[in-house]
């Protein structure tokens, strides 16, 4: 059960990733995310990355709750969220954005299709109009586009 519940976590960051990016990060909490869209000059830290705070914040309480009330389920539910922002870190920032240079060459369907979708998301400058929240769920039509090219 124990393991279910990362795995339920995990996936279920997804959505609240998704719900996030569209209503707070493309709403009331733009003037932190804007930054990450409009091109700016080379900065190691974005406000943008402010949000890994706003994110972790669950997991580091449910830590401590976990360590003092000896519950589980709370420990489970912080490593999922833990594990989604490791993926977000290498999939968004290592990966996507290339802070760290490295995957730049990769040749699989999946991969090509959340760099596309995620390349489609930025063409908007501004908070509104904008598509492709999701960092793991990619529209299929960005599947079927780079597998067609095989």
């Amino acid at each position: 059960m124990f393991v279910l519940i990362i795995i339920a976590t995990f996936f279920g960051m997804e959505a609240v990733a998704w719900l996030a990016h569209k209503y707070v990060m493309h709403g009331f909490l733009w003037k932190l995310h804007e930054d990450h869209h409009v091109k700016t000059p080379e900065s190691v830290v974005e406000k943008n990355d402010s949000f890994f705070l706003i994110f972790a914040f669950p997991s580091i309480f449910l830590f401590g709750y976990w360590h003092f009330m000896n519950a589980s389920w709370a420990l489970a539910i912080a490593l999922g969220i833990a594990i989604y922002g490791l993926a977000y870190f290498f999939v968004h920032d290592v990966f996507i954005h290339q802070r760290i240079k490295i995957f730049k060459r990769a040749d699989n369907t999946y991969l090509k299709a959340i760099r596309k979708a995620h390349k489609v998301h930025h063409k908007h400058l501004t908070k509104e109009h904008g598509e492709c929240f999701g960092m793991l769920w990619v529209p299929i039509k960005y599947f079927k586009e780079f597998a067609s090219r095989k």
